[in-house]
C-alpha cells in the first residue's frame, strides 16, 4: 500500500487507520518465533476482517542475540522480494572494521507493507491529497528510507534528488535492542489503492516464505559472509547516504503533519551503516565495503613471506577472524605487517605475550570466534600457555600463530629458537607446523590449513588451536623473486571474498532422549541448576526450560541469570520463575540440608561456584543428576552424574518444551521459596545494616550500575565467590522502549556474566575483562581483587589504548593481600606473620599510581556513598574507570562469618515455621472469608501521658477499632487499631482505610510468607491488595498484621509467639522469654516529693523500671528536681528512665542534663525538638540517650533513616508497634538497634488487652532474637528489658471481657507479663459489647436500572449507589472509557459513611442500554457528543437527586464532570478531575484526534473487544497500571460491556476532537470549586492539570474564580494515569479533604 504526501486538510479529508496490534508469546528460537507468526496469519485468514482497509502488525519477543545482518546475508541474490535491508545501531563511528569486530545490533527486513514517497518534480498543484494516516499506541512501528532520494520502483531507477523521499514499512521485520529482540510481521491493505486483504497476505506470503527459507541456522554465524554477500549483490558503497528511520505516530507525538516532509525533517534518528536493496539492481550501502570490493591480487607482494602472510591474513578475514592481537617481534614480521594493513582487521598490540594472549581469551569469550595472537619465536610462544590452558579449559577459540625459525635453525644454537613443535601438547584442539613459505608448495595449502584450523577452534567442543609459522629471511618487505606458479587453483578464490574450503554441518534431529524425559516426568523434587553460560539465546532459552517445568531454579553468578533485571515488583512471588539466589546460605543450616531431599537434578552449563550446593547433591541419594552441555568433556568432580546430554542448551530446552510434563503439588518448591526469601532478606538487612564498606555490599549492589547494555567480568577467588554468594537481580525502571508486554510471560532482562573459571587462576583478568569487554560490545564492570589487578598490572597497557570498544570500569577490591585464605581453615592453623607473608601477600603497592602511569582514570572510595557515586560517574562518562575499593582482611573475614551465622539462623527459623503450616498449591495458607471492624471507646483511670496540657474534665478515654477476621476454615484473627492523633492520624482518616481494607480483604489469600516478616507483609499488601504499603496509616498496617497473625495463630492453634519464632535448641533462650518485664510510667506532674512517692510506690510493687515523663510544662529545672529526689527515694537497684517526647531546645536538654548527671539514667528519650541536635546532645551532655519520636511513621527501609543514629551514646530505641507501622517494621528496627549494640523496648501507645497482648508476645520475639544475635556477635547478653508497657495500669475498662493479668511474679519479684496469659486472652478473646460504639461490617451495593429520555433516544442506566438515601452530600462517580461503576465500589464502599455515593455505567459501557425512539428513521445514528452525554447524565442526577452533587470522574468522566462544573453551576457543587483534560487548543490537533478516535471505534467494531483491549492497554499512557498487581483483573473487568456497538459510537461522538475546548470557560466562567487529581508519574496530565490551574488563577483578575480559591491539584505518589486503581487510599483522602472544604464554604 503506497502513501503519498498531505498538501492540506480539510474537514472529511483525513482518515487515520489504527494499527491493531497482537502480541504473541515469547518464542525459544527466531526459527519458531516465524512459526508462531504464520499461525497467527493463518488463523487471521480463516477469519478476514469485514473491513475494505486496515493495519495488522504481529509482534513477538525472541533471542536477544544479533541475527539481523546474518539474516540479511543469508537472502537470494536472486530474490524475489524487495526491498531487503541490514541497518546497524552502532551510532559510535561505525566503519566496516566495526562490522566485522563483534556483534553488531541492527534491524533486519524484508518487503514493504507501506510505501511512504515523493518525486520532487511534482508541483504543489500536482500534489495527491492523502488521506489515509497510521495511529499506534502500542507498539513500534517503524518506516525507514531516505530523504532527497528519488526511487521509481517499476523503473528500478534510484537517483539523488533534493526534496524527494522514499520509506516504507517493512512486512518482515527484526528489531535488535540491548537485551531484547522483536521479531514482527506487519499486513496493510486499502481497497481504494488497489490492495486488498487477499493481496496483502499475498506480499506478505512472498517475503515471509523467502525470509524463512533463507534463514541462518540458530547456533550458526554468517556474518563473516558480509563481504562476500555484499558483492554477491553489486552493491554501490555511498557514505553520503543515510537510513532514516522513525516511529511512525509514536503516542504523544503528531499523528499528521501538512507534509510528510515535515517529520522527516524533525531530528530523526539515522544510521551510517546500512546496505539496502531496493531492487534486483539497485542495492546501496554506506560503511559496509572498504577494499573489500575489489578482487584480491598477490601480484604486489615483495617475496614468498609476504605472500604467504597475506594469505594466512585473508583467509583469517575470510573466516570472520578480524580481531588480531599482536606482540612484537621481529620473526613474526610479515605476519604483523600484513594483519596491520588489511582493510577489515583490527589489530592491539602489548609487549606482554601473556597478559595479551588473556586479551585475546576474553575477546572470544564475548564474541565466540577466535581472536588471532601472532607473535614471535622462542619464549614469546611459552607465555601464551596460561591463557591457552584457560581456553581450553573452559572451551574458548582461539588462534594461534606463532612465528617460528625454519627447520635449519633447530638444534643448532641459533638465537631465540625453541621447539614449538606441539609446543602446548594436549592443550590445544588442533596443531600444524607450516613449512617455512617457498614457491614450491601449492599456496592454497595455507588456505586450507587455516579454514581447518578455525573449524576446530569453533566447532563442539570450542578450543585454542596453534599453527606454527616458520619465516626465512627476509622478514621485512625486501624484494626476492619468487614464482606466481604456486598460485595455481586460487583465481576463483581471489575473485570471491569465501574462505576456500567452507565446513558444512548438516543439522540432525535432536537424539532420542526418552529416558530423560521419564526421569524428569518422575520427579517430585525437582531442580533446575544453571552453571556457566556463554551466550544471551542460551540464557533465553534456559528462562523457557525454566518456566516450562516449573522447578525452582539455582542460578550461578557465571548463568548470567542472578543479576537479571526484573520488570515486575516484588519478584519473589511470582509461581513462574522459582529463583534460589541464595540457596548456598540456606544450606548452611544442618536442619535445611537434612530436609531438602531432591530427587531430581538437571545441571545446564558445566561448572557452578558454589560448593554449598555441589556438596548437597553429593549427598542426595538416589538422585537422577542430568547434566547438560554442549562438548563430550566429563564434569562430575563428585562422581554423581546420572546422565549426560551432549547437546546445545537450545536444543534441550526445544526439545523438553514440546513434552507436557505434570502437574504437581509445588509445597516443596515453596518452602524453598520461602527460606530462599526470608535468607535473602536476611542478608540484605545485614550487607546494608553494616554501615562501613564491605566486600559483600560491593557484590550485593554492584548490578544497581548496570543497564541492559551492560556486563559484568567477574575475577576469581574472593570475588566471585561473593558476587556468587551475595549477587542478586534487582527491579527494573520503566524502559525507553514498550516492550513489557512483549516480556511478560519472561519477566526479567538479561546480563551477561563471564569469569575466567576454566583454570581459574588469578592471572589475566584484567586483560581478559577488557577482551571480553571488545568482544560483547557492551560496557563492561570488572569485579577483581588487589592481587589479581596487580598480576596483571601489564592489562592496564592494553586498556590504555581503548581500541573500538566501549568504555569499562574495573572495580578493584583492594584488602592488600589475598583475603580467601582468612575464610579457609588454615588462617586458624597458622600463625599471622607466616599468613601474611606466603598466604595473603600483602602488599602497599599504590594502584592509583600504576592508573595514573597508565593514563587510566582512578577513583578511590572508603564509604557506602562514595561507591555509589564512583560507579555513577564510571557509567555516565566516556571513559574508562578503576575505582579502588578499600578493605581490610580481617573485618572482611569476621564480617562473612557474622553474614553465615545470621542467615544460618534464618534458614533454622524460617524452615521451623513453614513446616507447622498447612500450605496450599498457590502458596497461601488460607482464604479470608470476611473482615469486620468494632469502634470502641474506653474509659481510663487517668489522662494518658500523650496529653501535654492540663485538663480540667475527670473523665478520660480511648477510640480505636477491633478487627475480626475469618478465614474460610473458621478461624478467626483480632487486631487492634489505636490511632494516635500526634502521627497525623484520626479516626476518620482511619475508619475510611479500614472501610476499603475490608472490601479488598474478602477472598484475599494469606501467604505463607507473613510469619518471616523481613518484607513479607509489605510484599504481600501489594500484590494481594494492590495498596501500596506506603499508603496505609501505622496503626491500620499494625492491626491488620495483629489480625491476620492471630488468625494464622488460631488456625494452627498455636500462640502468636510460636508464629513469629521457632527455634530448635531448648533450653535458656525459650525459658527467658516466657515472661516479660514491665516498665512503670509515671507523669511528673506534682512536687518532687509527691511525684517521688509514686515512684517508690511502683517500685514496691515490683516494677523492675520506672519512666518518668518530663518537660510537661515545666523548667527543666524542676524537671531536674524531681528526678534528683526520685532518685534519692527509690535508690540505686532500679532502673530509671525520663522522656522529653522532643520537647526542649537544645539549650534547656543541655541544662536538665547537667542537673542530672550523677543520678544513674538508664536513659533520656527524645531530649531535643531538632532531630539534627540529638547526636550533639549525646556528645556534650554524656547521657545516654534513646529514639521514639524520631523513627515514629518511618516508611520503606528504614536503615537509611536509621544510619545516622549509630552513635554509642544513643543506647535504645523505644518502638510503638502503632506508630511505626506494625509488627514487620517494628522487627525491622529492633534488630538493627540490637545488632548495633542497642535496647530495642517495645512500647504501648494505650492500647487495650488485646493490643498489649499481641506486644506482650512480640517483646518475647524481641527477647528471644535478641539473645540469637548476642550469641552471634559475641556480646554478653545483658539481663532482660523492661518493656513500655505499663500503659496497662490506666485501663479502667477493657475491649475483652476478661482483662489482661499482669501482676508480680513471686520467682523474681518483678511486675512482668506472661506469654502464657497474653496467649489465653487471644486464644479466648470475646469482645466486651459495653464499650463498642458500633460495629461494621461492610455495605451492600444497590444496583438497579434507571431510564432517562433524551431527544431521539432513551438510556436505561444501570445504577450503583452505596450509603444513606437521605445523606444530602451526594457524590456521582463517572468511569473513563472501557471503565463501568465497578471501578469506583471499592472507594465509595470507603467513604459512603460521610456520603451517599452513587456510581453509574455511562453509555455504550457495562449494563448501560441504549433505546432509540420509534421505528421512523432507523438508519439515524443516536448522538453521543459530550454535550448529549452530560445533558442525559444530569438528567439522571435530577432523578437521583433534587439537591446539588459533588461529580467525580476519571478521564472521559472527568472530562464530562468537567463540562457539568461549567455548564450546571446550580446541579453541582464541586468537581474532581482524575487524569482529565478540558480539551485540544490547537484545531489541526482536534481533527487529528477526532480521525484517530473514528479509526478506534472502527477497529472496536470490526474486531471485537477483546483484541480492541490488548492494543488499548498496551499503550505507552498505561505503563504503571501495567505494573500494578491487579492489572489483569482490571483488564479482564472491561469484557463485559453488552452493547459494543454503543461503545464504539460513544468513542467516536465523544472524542477530545470533537468536544469544544473549555479553556476559555475555565478562564472566565469557572465558579465551581475543582480539584485536579493526577499520578505523579503521568506527567502529560500533570502539565495538563498545572495549565488548567494557571488558567484558573487568570481568571482572578475578573472575579471568575471560584468561591474563596478551590481549586487545587492533588498529586497522587506511586501512581500513572489511573491513580484511583493504583493507589486509592491517597485519592480517597484527597476527596475527603476536598469536599471538607467545600462543606466549610456552603
Amino acid at each position: 500500500m503506497e502513501i503519498g504526501e498531505v498538501s492540506t486538510i480539510e474537514d472529511g479529508d483525513l482518515v487515520v487507520e489504527t494499527c491493531i496490534t497482537r502480541t504473541l508469546p515469547p518464542a525459544l528460537t527466531l526459527e519458531n518465533g516465524l512459526q508462531s507468526i504464520k499461525e497467527a496469519v493463518e488463523e487471521l485468514k480463516l477469519n478476514p476482517p469485514s473491513t475494505s482497509n486496515g493495519f495488522f502488525r504481529f509482534q513477538l519477543a525472541v533471542p536477544p542475540s544479533a541475527k539481523a545482518l546474518d539474516w540479511f546475508c543469508c537472502q537470494p541474490e536472486s530474490s524475489r522480494v524487495f526491498p531487503l535491508f541490514f541497518i546497524s545501531k552502532d551510532t559510535n563511528n561505525p566503519d566496516c572494521k566495526s562490522l566485522h569486530l563483534n556483534e553488531t545490533r541492527g534491524v533486519f527486513g524484508i518487503g514493504a507493507a507501506v510505501n511512504f514517497k515523493r518525486a520532487s518534480f511534482c508541483t504543489s498543484g500536482e500534489r495527491t491529497t492523502t488521506k489515509r494516516y497510521l495511529s499506534n499506541e502500542s507498539s513500534l512501528v517503524m518506516a525507514y528510507g531516505f530523504m532527497d532520494i528519488n526511487f521509481v520502483k517499476e523503473l528500478s531507477f534510484m537517483k539523488h534528488d533534493e526534496g524527494s523521499y522514499y520509506f516504507f514499512i517493512p512486512q518482515i521485520e527484526l528489531d535488535e535492542y540491548e537485551g531484547t529482540s522483536i521479531l514482527a510481521a506487519t499486513l496493510a491493505w486499502c481497497d481504494s489503492s488497489l490492495c486488498t486483504f487477499e493481496e496483502a497476505v499475498r506480499s506478505y506470503e512472498l517475503s515471509f516464505n523467502q525470509a524463512i527459507r533463507h534463514i541462518c541456522p540458530t547456533e550458526k554465524r554468517r556474518s563473516k559472509s558480509v563481504v562476500s554477500t555484499l558483492r554477491k549483490f553489486n552493491v554501490v558503497e555511498d557514505r553520503t547516504l543515510s537510513v532514516i528511520y522513525m516511529n511512525t505516530f509514536l503516542a504523544g507525538r503528531e499523528y499528521v503533519v501538512n507534509d510528510f516532509m515535515e517529520l522527516v525533517q524533525k531530528e530523526m534518528p539515522s544510521s551510517r551503516q546500512f546496505c539496502v536493496r531496493l531492487s534486483p539492481t539497485v542495492a546501496v550501502s554506506s560503511n559496509m565495503l572498504d577494499a573489500s570490493n575489489k578482487c584480491y591480487s598477490m601480484q604486489d607482494c615483495a617475496n614468498i613471506n609476504t605472500v604467504w602472510a597475506s594469505l594466512l591474513i585473508e583467509e583469517c578475514s575470510r573466516n570472520g577472524l578480524t580481531y588480531f592481537c599482536v606482540a612484537p617481534g621481529s620473526r613474526s614480521s610479515p605476519l604483523a605487517v600484513a594483519a596491520s594493513t588489511h582493510p577489515l582487521i583490527t589489530c592491539i598490540a602489548c609487549y606482554d605475550e601473556r597478559s595479551l594472549a588473556f586479551h585475546a581469551v576474553g575477546y572470544g569469550r564475548g564474541s565466540r570466534k577466535p581472536a588471532v595472537v601472532v607473535t614471535s619465536s622462542g619464549t614469546a610462544v611459552s607465555n601464551l600457555l596460561p591463557a591457552v590452558v584457560e581456553a581450553y579449559q573452559d572451551f574458548v577459540p582461539l588462534l594461534l600463530l606463532t612465528a617460528d625459525r625454519p627447520a635449519e635453525l633447530h638444534d643448532v644454537g641459533a638465537n631465540q629458537a625453541i621447539n614449538q613443535i606441539n609446543h602446548f601438547g594436549t592443550f590445544v584442539r588442533f596443531f600444524f607446523s607450516l613449512p617455512a613459505p617457498t614457491d614450491c608448495v601449492p599456496a592454497r595449502m595455507v588456505l586450507t590449513t587455516i579454514d581447518s584450523a578455525v573449524h576446530w577452534a569453533t566447532s563442539s567442543p570450542c578450543g585454542p588451536v596453534h599453527i606454527n609459522c616458520p619465516f626465512r629471511e627476509p622478514l621485512e618487505n625486501s624484494p626476492s623473486k619468487w614464482t606466481p606458479s604456486c598460485l595455481k587453483g586460487l583465481n576463483f578464490w581471489m575473485s570471491s571474498a569465501e574462505p576456500f574450503t567452507k565446513y558444512i554441518q548438516i543439522q540432525h534431529s535432536h537424539a532420542e532422549i526418552s529416558e530423560v524425559v521419564n526421569v524428569i516426568r518422575k520427579a517430585n523434587r525437582g531442580l533446575l541448576i544453571v552453571g556457566a553460560i556463554h551466550t544471551e539465546d542460551e540464557i533465553w532459552a534456559i528462562l523457557h526450560l525454566a518456566k516450562h517445568l516449573l522447578w525452582p531454579v539455582v542460578a550461578d553468578i557465571l548463568s548470567g541469570l542472578r543479576v537479571r533485571k526484573f520488570l515486575i515488583s516484588f519478584p519473589e512471588v511470582e509461581n513462574s520463575l522459582i529463583f534460589l539466589d541464595h540457596l548456598d546460605h540456606v544450606l548452611l543450616s544442618e536442619f535445611v540440608r537434612d530436609w531438602i531431599h531432591i530427587d531430581v537434578a538437571i545441571q545446564i552449563g558445566s561448572r557452578i561456584t558454589s560448593q554449598r550446593v555441589l556438596k548437597m547433591l553429593e549427598e542426595c541419594s538416589s538422585l537422577s543428576y542430568i547434566m547438560v552441555d554442549n562438548h563430550p568433556f566429563r564434569y562430575d568432580p563428585s562422581h554423581i552424574v546420572t546422565h549426560r546430554v551432549h547437546s546445545s542448551i537450545v536444543q534441550f530446552a526445544g526439545y523438553l518444551l514440546k513434552v507436557e510434563f505434570p502437574r504437581k503439588s509445588n509445597e516443596w518448591s515453596t518452602y524453598l521459596q520461602a527460606l530462599n526469601v526470608t535468607v535473602a532478606r536476611e542478608l540484605s538487612f545485614q550487607i546494608h545494616a553494616e554501615y562501613s564498606l564491605t566486600e559483600p555490599l560491593v557484590a550485593h549492589t554492584i548490578s544497581e550500575a548496570l543497564s541492559t547494555e551492560s556486563a559484568i567480568f567477574i575475577g576469581n577467588s574472593m570475588a566471585i565467590r561473593d558476587a556468587d554468594m551475595y549477587g542478586s537481580g534487582w527491579s527494573k525502571s520503566t524502559s525507553g522502549i514498550q516492550t513489557i508486554p512483549l516480556e511478560s510471560e519472561l519477566p526479567c532482562h538479561l546480563i551477561m556474566v563471564a569469569g575466567n573459571r576454566g583454570a581459574s587462576g588469578i592471572d589475566g583478568l584484567l586483560s581478559s575483562a577488557v577482551g571480553f569487554t571488545v568482544g560483547c560490545n557492551k560496557r563492561v564492570l570488572c569485579v577483581v581483587g588487589d592481587v589479581s589487578f596487580l598480576h596483571d598490572t601489564n592489562g592496564l597497557a592494553i586498556l590504555s589504548q581503548r581500541t573500538l570498544r566501549k568504555p569499562m570500569t574495573v572495580l578493584v577490591i583492594n584488602n592488600h593481600g589475598g583475603a580467601i585464605f582468612s575464610l579457609l581453615p588454615i588462617a586458624d592453623r597458622v600463625e599471622l606473620r607466616i599468613l601474611n607473608k606466603y598466604f595473603y601477600t600483602s602488599h602497599n603497592v599504590s594502584i592509583s599510581g600504576l592508573c595514573l602511569a597508565h593514563g587510566v582514570k582512578h577513583l578511590e572510595v572508603r564509604t557506602k556513598a562514595e561507591l555509589h557515586d564512583a560507579l555513577l560517574t564510571s557509567q555516565l562518562e566516556q571513559m574508562d574507570h578503576v575505582i579502588e575499593v578499600e578493605g581490610c582482611i580481617d573485618v572482611n573475614a569476621t564480617f562473612h562469618s557474622t553474614l553465615r551465622k545470621f542467615a544460618r539462623l534464618a534458614a533454622n527459623q524460617a524452615l521451623g515455621i513453614i513446616q507447622r503450616l498447612s500450605i496450599s498449591d498457590d502458596l497461601s495458607l488460607c482464604k479470608v472469608h470476611r473482615m469486620e471492624y468494632s469502634l470502641f471507646r474506653i474509659q481510663l483511670c487517668a489522662p494518658p501521658t500523650t496529653i501535654t496540657v492540663n485538663y480540667d474534665r475527670t473523665s478520660f478515654y480511648r477510640e480505636g477499632f477491633i478487627l475480626s477476621l475469618y478465614l474460610e476454615d473458621g478461624s478467626i484473627g483480632y487486631g487492634e487499631v489505636a490511632p494516635l492523633d500526634f502521627c497525623r492520624e484520626n479516626l476518620q482518616g482511619v475508619e475510611e482505610q479500614l472501610r476499603f481494607i475490608l472490601h479488598v480483604m474478602k477472598g484475599a489469600q494469606i501467604s505463607c510468607f507473613i510469619p518471616l516478616l523481613k518484607g513479607s507483609f509489605s510484599s504481600w499488601i501489594w500484590t494481594s491488595l494492590g495498596i501500596p504499603p506506603s499508603s496505609l496509616f501505622p496503626s491500620v498496617r499494625c492491626g491488620l498484621e495483629m489480625a491476620i497473625l492471630n488468625a494464622i495463630a488460631a488456625r494452627q492453634g498455636c500462640s502468636l509467639l510460636s508464629i513469629l519464632h521457632s527455634w530448635k535448641e531448648e533450653g535458656d533462650i525459650s525459658k527467658r522469654a516466657s515472661r516479660v518485664k514491665i516498665c512503670g510510667l509515671v507523669d511528673s506532674n506534682g512536687t518532687p516529693t509527691e511525684v517521688a512517692d509514686v515512684v517508690a510506690s511502683l517500685v514496691e510493687e515490683g516494677f523492675a523500671a520506672i519512666k518518668l515523663k518530663v518537660a510537661r510544662q515545666r523548667s527543666p529545672m524542676h524537671d531536674a528536681e524531681v528526678i534528683q529526689e526520685v532518685r534519692r527515694k527509690i535508690g540505686q537497684h532500679t532502673e530509671l528512665r525520663v522522656d522529653a517526647n522532643q520537647n526542649w531546645t537544645f539549650q534547656e536538654a543541655i541544662q536538665f542534663a547537667s542537673l542530672v548527671k550523677d543520678c544513674n539514667l538508664q536513659y533520656i528519650e527524645e531530649p531535643v525538638k531538632d532531630k539534627n541536635d540529638i547526636i550533639q546532645f549525646c556528645e556534650e551532655s554524656g547521657l545516654p540517650v534513646a529514639l521514639d519520636e524520631n523513627i515514629d511513621c518511618i516508611q520503606g527501609n528504614p536503615l537509611n533513616i536509621l544510619a545516622k543514629y549509630d552513635h554509642p551514646g544513643i543506647v535504645a530505641v523505644v518502638i510503638k508497634p502503632s506508630v511505626v507501622g506494625g509488627f514487620e517494621n517494628a522487627a525491622l528496627i529492633a534488630q538493627w538497634a540490637q545488632q548495633h549494640g542497642k535496647m530495642a523496648v517495645v512500647s504501648a501507645a494505650f492500647e487495650s488487652g488485646l493490643g498489649l497482648s499481641a506486644y506482650i508476645h512480640f517483646s518475647c520475639y524481641l527477647e528471644q532474637r535478641n539473645a540469637e544475635i548476642c550469641e552471634i556477635i559475641n556480646n554478653k547478653l545483658a539481663t532482660s528489658i523492661a518493656h513500655g508497657l505499663g500503659t496497662y495500669r490506666w485501663l479502667k475498662e477493657d475491649v475483652a471481657t476478661t482483662p489482661l493479668i499482669i501482676n508480680q511474679n513471686p520467682y523474681s519479684g518483678y511486675v512482668e507479663a506472661s506469654v502464657a496469659d497474653a496467649n489465653q486472652l487471644l486464644k479466648s478473646f470475646q469482645i466486651n459489647h459495653h464499650v463498642v460504639q458500633r460495629n461494621f461490617t461492610g455495605e451492600e451495593v444497590r444496583r438497579y436500572q434507571l431510564p432517562v429520555d433524551s431527544k431521539g433516544f432513551s438510556c436505561i442506566f444501570k445504577v450503583h449507589e452505596i450509603g444513606q438515601i437521605s445523606n444530602d452530600d451526594v457524590l456521582v462517580f463517572l468511569h473513563g472509557f472501557l471503565g463501568t461503576g465497578e471501578d469506583w465500589i471499592g472507594i465509595m464502599k470507603t467513604i459512603s459513611g460521610w456520603s451517599r455515593c452513587i456510581s453509574i455505567d455511562l453509555p455504550g459501557h457495562g449494563g448501560t442500554k441504549i433505546q432509540k425512539h420509534g421505528n421512523k428513521d432507523t438508519t439515524r445514528e443516536t448522538n453521543m457528543s459530550i454535550e448529549v452525554v452530560v445533558d442525559v447524565i444530569s438528567k439522571l442526577i435530577h432523578h437521583i437527586t433534587p439537591g446539588k452533587v459533588t461529580v467525580v470522574g476519571y478521564s472521559l468522566g472527568a472530562r464530562i464532570a468537567l463540562h457539568m462544573a461549567l455548564r450546571f453551576t446550580d446541579k453541582v457543587k464541586g468537581a474532581v478531575m482524575i487524569s482529565g483534560s478540558p480539551g485540544l487548543k490547537d484545531e489541526v490537533a482536534r481533527k487529528v484526534r477526532k480521525a484517530k478516535d473514528d479509526s478506534k471505534a472502527r477497529f472496536l467494531l470490526a474486531y471485537g473487544l477483546q483484541l480492541f483491549l490488548e492494543n488499548w492497554y498496551a499503550g505507552h499512557m498505561w505503563d504503571s497500571l501495567r505494573g500494578h498487581p491487579r492489572f489483569k483483573q482490571i483488564v479482564d473487568s472491561r469484557q463485559h460491556h453488552e452493547d459494543v456497538h454503543s461503545l464504539a459510537k460513544l468513542l467516536s461522538d465523544s472524542s477530545v476532537g470533537r468536544q469544544p475546548p473549555l479553556w476559555e470557560d475555565l478562564k472566565y466562567h469557572s465558579k465551581t470549586p475543582l480539584l485536579f487529581i493526577v499520578g505523579e508519574k503521568d506527567s502529560k496530565f500533570k502539565t495538563i492539570a498545572q495549565e488548567m490551574c494557571s488558567a484558573i488563577g487568570s481568571g482572578k483578575k475578573t472575579g471568575d474564580a471560584p468561591p474563596n480559591g478551590i481549586y487545587d491539584i492533588a498529586e497522587i505518589p506511586n501512581s500513572g494515569h489511573a491513580p484511583h486503581l493504583e493507589n486509592p487510599l491517597l485519592v480517597i483522602t484527597a476527596l475527603r479533604q476536598f469536599v471538607s472544604k467545600i462543606d466549610k464554604n456552603f
